[in-house]
């Protein structure tokens, strides 16, 4: 189970806004995107969420965008759950180009009963399966450098 989980991806033509750079927009899926794929990882596809009735939503995102990706860009996207509380957590992302960070994001993720859409408590063995990075992690260092 990746503590801190990477996925690469290659910024596309449909990801550029008017200004010729990756849509901010663009930025928000990829987060949902690699953070599904980091649940799936450690054991929660989605389907699991789904059984149990339960499923992450979003409280509030922030991003600070550092320089620009490109169409056709390689980009080295990271996250990591920086804190696990009873029904919520906030995962942290890096985005990177050629070792370059290019910008660094944060998202609250409340869970939540799906029926009835209120937040309830994180199962133990869901907690479980994550570990919380500190900010102050040695290997989180490196990753956030501008």
């Amino acid at each position: 189970m990746p503590r801190i989980f990477r996925q690469e991806l290659i910024g596309t033509d449909d990801a550029i806004d008017a200004f010729g750079h990756v849509n901010n927009q663009r930025y928000i899926a990829w987060m949902q995107e690699v953070a599904t794929a980091h649940s799936a990882a450690n054991g929660w596809a989605m389907d699991r969420y789904l059984k149990i009735g339960a499923a992450w939503v979003v409280r509030s995102h922030f991003i600070e965008y550092l320089r620009p990706a490109f169409a056709g860009d390689a980009l080295d996207i990271r996250t990591w759950a920086s804190s696990l509380a009873l029904r919520e957590v906030t995962r942290k992302y890096s985005f990177r180009r050629a070792g370059q960070l290019l910008a660094r994001a944060e998202t609250r993720w409340v869970y939540v009963d799906i029926k009835s859409g209120r937040p309830k408590r994180i199962p133990e063995e869901l907690l479980a399966s994550f570990e919380a990075v500190p900010d102050d992690d040695p290997e989180l260092a490196r990753l956030m450098e501008g």
